[in-house]
């Protein structure tokens, strides 16, 4: 086996570094109510951009066909 000497060696008093992240991260997400932002979500219906491409995209297709078979 090979020997890594980065590796928990057991309970000889080589503390796990495991525990040490686990309690920081705690303390870090223990922030106070006003520190915390609510995460919003886009509004579920359909954007204002979104509809006036895609009827753009329309007419600009329907130029091309006039102009094609006119």
């Amino acid at each position: 086996m090979a020997h890594n000497p980065q590796a928990p060696q057991g309970p000889e008093g080589h503390p796990d570094p495991a525990g040490s992240t686990q309690m920081f991260r705690a303390f870090v997400d223990e922030g106070t109510p006003q520190q915390r932002r609510p995460v919003t979500e886009p509004p579920a219906g359909p954007r204002v951009g979104v509809i006036v491409g895609v009827v753009v995209a329309i007419v600009v297709l329907a130029g091309v066909a006039w102009l094609a078979f006119g």
